[in-house]
């Protein structure tokens, strides 16, 4: 696709793309030995740089909800981030790219067996502040408790170190802390489906909305994005079918 003088002001107006890169979420981005970001979102955003032919500028963080308001005020034109209702008053969301697990992990000795076990009072459940499981727990939890951890990657450890019932996030993160810590296991059901998308400022208008969801698509259906995830060692995350509502499940 080419894009006019016209569509490159609408995406990168500054005419840099700004990108915010969220490390809290191991399927999207990580850092490399050099401390680098590397990633799907971080190969997506080079490319969207490269088709525009401006440069590319990655703001890092490490928690979506810090990427989210990078973006929801215009201090970064895309970002790559699961959908959420609380999200959309100041992100526009493509269709998704991603689809990945969130699940529950507890300590083997644990009574609960499936996802529904969790909502009962007293238990507590370690979510990263402001993530979309977060979000969403915040939502759909009437009787449990959830207690927030700075980041993502550190739930687990405040699970271990508080004495709390369960852990909550990203599947593959999960098995990783699984791993990592004897004596853990996780719920063998998932209790939603995060939608990861890219989105862009609310205030940008139809246009760039509308190109930047051009170029999702496009790189769904070339491929792009199932290489990026076999390029960066991402299993159990797949790429979302072409024309799947942008709404959180």
């Amino acid at each position: 696709m080419h894009y006019s003088a016209h569509d490159v002001e609408a995406l990168a107006p500054t005419g840099v793309l700004r990108a915010t890169i969220n490390l809290g979420n191991p399927i999207l981005a990580r850092q490399d030995a050099g401390n680098e970001p590397t990633g799907v979102s971080v190969d997506l955003a080079r490319a969207l740089a490269a088709r525009l032919e401006v440069p590319l500028e990655l703001l890092v963080f490490d928690g979506a909800g810090k990427a989210v308001d990078a973006v929801a005020n215009a201090r970064a034109d895309v970002g790559f981030f699961a959908i959420d209702p609380l999200r959309s008053q100041g992100v526009q969301f493509t269709a998704p790219y991603v689809l990945i697990e969130g699940c529950y992990l507890v300590r083997n000795e644990s009574s609960f067996r499936t996802h529904q076990d969790v909502e009962q009072p007293g238990v507590s459940v370690v979510v990263g502040k402001g993530s979309a499981y977060d979000l969403y727990l915040t939502r759909t939890l009437q009787k449990a408790e959830l207690i927030r951890s700075p980041t993502s990657p550190g739930v687990v450890d405040m699970f271990i170190e508080g004495g709390h019932a369960v852990a909550a996030g990203v599947k593959q993160q999960l098995e990783y802390d699984a791993h990592r810590i004897e004596g853990l296991r996780l719920l063998p059901e998932r209790f939603m489906i995060i939608q990861q998308a890219m989105g862009l400022p609310s205030a940008r208008g139809a246009l760039a909305a509308s190109l930047l969801h051009q170029f999702v698509e496009s790189c769904k259906a070339s491929g792009f994005v199932h290489e990026a995830l076999r390029r960066n060692g991402i299993d159990g995350a797949t790429v979302a079918p072409k024309g799947i509502e942008s709404a959180p499940t």
